[in-house]
């Protein structure tokens, strides 16, 4: 019979008298796994952090009480020497990037092993072997050579389980997991929530998970909580609050997958992308003697065919590594190459001045529009920038009537945001950004966008604004679309024909509906049952 291991009444979290958190109720039973959903800026994460007192300048409230092995307390009331005992221990987390959560300085054996010397008092060679078995039970290759792996040598599915290692090694009774699966691949994704389902059913632990990916809470989760502006506005079972959800914003939620509005081109004319026996590569140093004289190479793309018609959307889809991102930077001419590659009837010569023409009509909207606009220009320079460049001529009168044209095809107006031009990237929402950098992009008038993950940074709904932006501009423009995207929900709104990428080699091609819903790949029939 479960007992009430986690109880959090009239919780209130505030930053510098501003409340973000709003008097929250909820519970967690022991061995109960639990999703604390909602979009950024919820309250969910801040909510998590509060529990353990890891906010900085925070300003907490309410009580949280909680079993531990020494009994119930209230984290909140707790001496810090106290709280620490019970982090790690009895409280464990597993945070959302695990590149920044992992000290870059040590391997990732000594930062596992530190932990059970710490919390548990175990001397070095013991801890060490602990957690070796620790690797191996979270299904890392090799667990005796990656313990002395540092965190760049592992990929992003072994950090993940390695934190999921380090998180696990005392046994909690209560493990926070803060979206540990949204920086992974579709199948890594997969992988990772089987992984935590074994290791939770094995240790008996309860489990809240904080996250924005519907498709996680139904196949993980047995009971969610949603949260909008800091309040909980709906929490049951997820088969009851799926089925028949009773607030707008969980129904908003939940009506946020990717809408297919896509229309069929007409058939006829040359192709704005096509590519024939494509090879990318990548030099790589060779160990010794042989290193000081020659490189080796990588192959990252080998023998790729394929064509984009105008006002057609290409999706390429695959796993980190596949090389459907050097597949992108070779399409705009930022990769040397061998075979063909023609761009609307031209070729990259690797020589800026003769490459000045194609890249007006390729042009580009990256994954993380944070990092990709800088934060030192305002609007109208980020969005002008290429009209110095392809069309130099004009006044500046003109020049800003074309910017303030280009951001009100993407939704943006003086209306909406008084001073919009002269403000800073900081001062937007990512969907907002997003559309700053699409519109940055269309200002040359391009004919073919490469669009590099544009939504994977986004929470749903505003994923779902993006995207509907971005069909409309295809209809309204004909423009062509290469999306590199590692999501097929994504892919099956956008897509007319799909790659599917694996080892640097095209596995799989072929229309969007026909591919998705009976491939003949193993590799592809992987992505899509971890995507369902």
């Amino acid at each position: 019979m479960s007992h009430r291991l986690l109880d959090v009444q009239d919780l209130r979290v505030a930053f510098g008298g501003k409340e973000v958190v709003r008097g929250i109720d909820f519970q967690v039973e022991a061995g109960e796994k639990v999703a604390l959903v909602g979009e950024s800026g919820s309250g969910k994460t801040v909510t998590a952090l509060s529990l353990l007192r890891l906010l900085h300048d925070a300003e907490v409230r309410g009580a949280t009480r909680f079993s531990g092995s020494e009994g119930p307390v209230d984290l909140l009331a707790l001496p810090q020497a106290q709280l620490r005992g019970i982090r790690g221990r009895d409280i464990a987390m597993i945070f959302q990037e695990p590149m920044t959560a992992l000290n870059p300085l040590f391997t990732v054996g000594d930062q596992i092993a530190e932990v059970l010397q710490l919390k548990l008092g175990l001397p070095r060679p013991e801890a060490l072997a602990r957690t070796v078995q620790l690797l191996a039970d979270t299904g890392i290759p090799q667990p005796e050579q990656r313990v002395n792996s540092f965190p760049h040598q592992l990929s992003g599915g072994q950090r993940q389980r390695a934190m999921i290692a380090m998180a696990l090694a005392c046994q909690p009774r209560l493990l926070l997991a803060d979206e540990p699966t949204t920086a992974l691949d579709v199948a890594l994704r997969g992988q990772i929530l089987d992984l935590l389902d074994g290791l939770q059913r094995r240790h008996g632990m309860a489990v809240l998970m904080i996250t924005h990916d519907l498709n996680l809470v139904r196949r993980f989760a047995s009971r969610v909580i949603v949260m909008e502006n800091g309040r909980i506005v709906e929490q049951g079972p997820v088969s009851e609050v799926f089925a028949r959800p009773q607030h707008p914003y969980t129904r908003s939620l939940i009506d946020s997958r990717p809408v297919r509005d896509v229309a069929e081109p007409p058939a006829g004319g040359p192709p704005v992308l096509q590519a024939r026996a494509l090879q990318v590569g990548y030099r790589t140093p060779l160990p010794g003697v042989r290193g000081w004289f020659r490189y080796g190479e990588f192959v990252a793309v080998r023998g790729a065919d394929f064509s984009i018609p105008p006002g057609h959307t290409l999706g390429v889809i695959g796993e980190s590594g596949s090389g459907k991102s050097t597949l992108a930077l070779a399409a705009l001419g930022l990769l040397p190459f061998r075979g063909e590659l023609a761009v609307d009837g031209g070729t990259w010569s690797g020589k800026p001045a003769l490459d000045r023409g194609l890249r007006q009509r390729v042009q580009v909207v990256f994954q993380d529009p944070f990092s990709s606009l800088s934060p030192r220009l305002t609007v109208e320079e980020i969005v002008g920038e290429g009209l110095s460049i392809h069309r130099p001529l004009l006044s500046k009168a003109e020049r800003r009537g074309a910017v303030e044209k280009a951001l009100a095809e993407v939704g943006l107006g003086e209306s909406q945001f008084p001073g919009l031009l002269q403000r800073y990237p900081h001062e937007f929402s990512g969907g907002q950004r997003q559309r700053l950098a699409i519109a940055r992009a269309l200002i040359v008038e391009p004919r073919l966008l490469v669009l590099d993950e544009p939504t994977s940074a986004l929470d749903v709904t505003i994923q779902k604004q993006v995207l509907q932006l971005l069909q409309r501009l295809q209809r309204e423009r004909g423009l062509s679309y290469l999306l590199i995207t590692h999501d097929v929900d994504v892919i099956r709104a956008m897509a007319h024909e799909v790659l599917v990428m694996k080892g640097g080699e095209i596995v799989e091609s072929g229309p969007v509906a026909a591919l998705l819903d009976a491939p003949t790949h193993p590799y592809t029939r992987t992505l899509v049952q971890a995507a369902a």
